[in-house]
């Protein structure tokens, strides 16, 4: 049986996909939320937010994530970074998932991927779970009834948590897979109930497509000033950094909180939903994005609650430090209708340092910019992927190194070339720790955060006065209005300076020694802001 809207001329039957149960094709939120009751894949929460929990897989995999080496994308990938799969054992994992299929029902999604028209992709997502449907409708773009008459795919994912790979057979690491061929224009997910992978393997096949277009891919949020979309903004920063958080300024417009693009025309959201972390949400310090976990069809996951009242408990987190929601962009009241807006006028690198070295701010020129962006220091934070319980420093280069398939210097250059033809003043926002490193220091106040981003924003900062960094050269502000003045001097607050100068040392030699990859690929104003 066929359920739903979809264009008559592209069934699964027409992409060679038969033999199933019920097919659902785009189904709206009441009937995907009646559908997870049903199949009892979670729970009406209070306020009508759907329960769900994705079993083991909590967060990513990404040693189980792969990609298909064939002649057209064999010089063009990372392979330092991606794992490969050879053409054969993808064949083999496609013809394996399908049989598995049979019989079995499925939800069907088209949607795009990029809100703008010139360069946004067809996908459609076929998901075993109907909550990993609603999840998908959340995320990414939704078609107007008259697109999907005309809707043609150009990449399918196919999202099949039941299925077990067999390493032997297909090429992989363990019974779970994601495994992505650009040539057959097809992602399989295979063992992982996680909804997350789904986002990114589009994340990731947007990273590829787009930069050979001129195009930058940026794992970022964005916002604007409002009444002016030329006024943008743009957050880099991994999960945990503050990306959500901090881009959902409710005196700024709302562009998106994760995935963008930057083309000519300016940037663009991917997506068509926010997938924000809810440990600790706080209704006052984030009203907006608390007020969507008590409405229709946002997907709570993870989350501990009360059985009776269904009322959630924020604070625990005995299944996973990653518990998400996910929501479409309309929930929250100052978001952007289109989803696009002009180029960006300042450019915010965020990263979360577990040292507790860098300022909680710093101006960067085009070249540090550069360097601090393929450096991509942070901390991953606990439970974003699989056995991280506490704070890791990383450099994961571009601020997103698990969705980036081409080296870091296309991407890098990208970014240079679009910062100094469009003159955009760069940021570096440390949202991690002060007063001592991890286990003694504490986190930075995000009340001073968001006063230093909006001196930031609003031009006002640039007229304050700076000193030079000694350990990496860039300007810090000496004075902001409404921010302790001890803040912006890491150093002043630390009881014992020997102990920050030895961690300051520290740091600044990891940064060089990452570094060094990229020597060989960077123009030498680059390399001068490396060497300092």
């Amino acid at each position: 049986m066929e359920t739903g809207r979809v264009n008559p001329s592209h069934r699964l039957e027409d992409q060679g996909i038969s033999g199933l149960g019920n097919i659902y094709y785009n189904l709206m939120e009441p009937d995907l939320m009646e559908q997870a009751v049903k199949r009892d894949e979670g729970r009406i929460g209070k306020g009508g937010p759907l329960l769900v929990t994705t079993g083991k897989f909590t967060g990513r995999s990404p040693n189980d994530k792969f990609i298909v080496r064939t002649p057209s994308v064999e010089d063009s990938i990372w392979w330092e970074n991606n794992q490969p799969m050879e053409p054969a054992a993808f064949d083999q994992l496609y013809a394996d998932m399908l049989d598995y299929m049979k019989g079995k029902d499925f939800f069907v999604a088209d949607q795009f991927g990029g809100a703008d028209p010139e360069n946004r992709l067809n996908v459609r997502v076929i998901t075993e779970l109907a909550w990993h449907n609603l999840f998908t409708r959340h995320m990414l773009r939704r078609p107007s009834r008259a697109e999907l008459n005309s809707f043609v795919t150009e990449f399918t994912v196919i999202d099949c948590p039941g299925f077990k790979a067999d390493p032997a057979r297909h090429g992989c690491r363990s019974d779970t897979v994601i495994a992505l061929n650009f040539d057959k224009k097809m992602i399989l997910i295979g063992n992982t109930a996680y909804a997350g992978e789904i986002k990114k393997c589009v994340f990731t096949l947007l990273n590829y497509i787009l930069p050979g277009k001129g195009v930058m891919a940026m794992h970022c949020s964005a916002n604007h000033a409002p009444g002016n979309p030329d006024d943008a903004a743009v957050f880099f920063g991994l999960s945990g950094t503050g990306k959500t958080t901090l881009s959902a300024d409710p005196s700024r417009v709302l562009i998106g909180d994760d995935e963008h693009g930057w083309s000519d025309n300016g940037v663009f959201n991917f997506e068509g939903g926010c997938y924000a972390k809810t440990i600790h949400l706080d209704p006052k310090a984030e009203p907006e994005i608390y007020a969507t976990t008590e409405k229709f069809s946002t997907i709570i996951e993870n989350m501990v609650f009360d059985e009776e009242t269904r009322q959630l408990d924020f604070d625990d987190d005995s299944l996973t430090a990653n518990m998400r929601c996910a929501y479409p962009l309309r929930y929250i009241s100052n978001a952007s209708k289109t989803s696009m807006a002009g180029h960006p006028k300042n450019i915010i690198m965020l990263t979360c340092d577990s040292f507790g070295v860098l300022p909680p701010i710093s101006r960067l020129t085009p070249a540090q910019a550069m360097y601090h962006f393929l450096s991509g220091f942070t901390a991953k934070v606990a439970g974003t992927e699989r056995g991280v319980t506490e704070p890791e420093p990383t450099f994961s280069t571009c601020f997103g190194a698990p969705f980036m398939p081409r080296r870091p210097e296309v991407y890098g250059n990208l970014l240079h070339d679009k910062i100094a033809h469009h003159d955009a003043t760069c940021w570096l926002v440390n949202t991690g720790w002060t007063g001592g490193a991890y286990g003694t220091g504490k986190r930075m106040p995000i009340k001073a955060t968001r006063a230093l981003l909006t001196a930031a924003l609003d031009g006002s900062l640039n007229n304050a006065e700076f000193r030079k960094d000694p350990n990496f050269g860039f300007d810090v502000p000496v004075a902001v209005h409404d921010v302790d003045n001890s803040l912006l001097n890491p150093r002043d607050t630390w009881a014992d300076k020997d102990a920050y100068d030895a961690q300051a040392k520290k740091l600044v030699g990891m940064f060089a020694e990452n570094f060094e990859q990229y020597l060989p690929y960077i123009s030498d104003d680059v390399k001068a802001a490396a060497i300092g």
